[in-house]
């Protein structure tokens, strides 16, 4: 198994808790950072544009995506050009469609054309992958982030459908590839192995790398103390 470090896929942390974001940054294997408006609600986020400015401003340095938010495709161009003069370090995110099924191709492809870099995001098809890469394609470095884990979720192997968009992306060198929304650690090594550039990792996954490489025997002790411990403190009796 490689070691963290040997990896070539970047990691970037997925997540709006400022403070573990601040933290984060410390640790040299964090490439970048990625949230969304479900993260920021779910942390408490109250004003948009004034936490992405302290985020910023605490992190200047690495890559941090932040989201769009209307469904209408104009607003959507609006908010993008905002939130791109926040910092040289912003992309900007914009779903692969609206709420209605209606294709964001035309507005990714303008606001691409107008110099924003821009995190495509929402996909789960190859269809998806190629049309979103189709519309960044005279536009600056930007990413698309296929949500791998909700694709796993159906019951499908995400795999390789993402070694099928590494290769689709092959097209515009500018354009990284991200494995979005991963469950388990594990998904790291897929993503390495398969040539994907990117993997958003949510703050709870990131707290269970110290596991990787564990030795197994070990672990297994570890597990039935922990069992005998929990009985214990809980009382039971039979």
């Amino acid at each position: 198994m490689p070691r963290l470090e040997e990896l070539s896929v970047k990691i970037f942390a997925d997540g709006a808790d400022l403070d573990a974001m601040v933290a984060l940054a410390q640790l040299p294997y964090i490439a970048g950072f990625t949230t969304n408006p479900t993260l920021m609600r779910k942390a408490g986020v109250r004003d948009y544009r004034a936490f992405a400015r302290e985020v910023l401003r605490a992190i200047p340095d690495r890559p941090i995506s932040f989201e769009v938010f209307s469904d209408d495709f104009d607003e959507m161009e609006r908010q993008a050009h905002e939130i791109a003069s926040w910092g040289e370090n912003v992309y900007v995110k914009i779903p692969i469609s609206d709420t209605k099924a209606a294709s964001a191709s035309d507005l990714i492809r303008g606001v691409a054309k107008g110099g924003v870099k821009l995190n495509i995001t929402g996909i789960l098809t190859l269809e998806q992958v190629r049309e979103a890469s189709d519309a960044l394609a005279d536009g600056p470095a930007s990413c698309v982030s296929v949500f791998a884990g909700r694709i796993a979720d159906t019951g499908r192997d995400p795999v390789p459908m993402m070694a099928s968009a590494v290769q689709l992306l092959r097209r515009h060198p500018g354009q990284q590839l991200i494995w979005a929304s991963p469950r388990e650690v594990l998904n790291i090594f897929q993503a390495d192995a398969i040539g994907c550039d990117i993997i958003t990792v949510t703050h709870d996954l990131l707290a269970r790398l110290p596991l990787v490489g564990r030795d197994l025997a070990e672990y297994s002790l570890e597990t039935v103390r922990m069992f005998h411990r929990d009985a214990g403190q809980a009382g039971y009796n039979l």
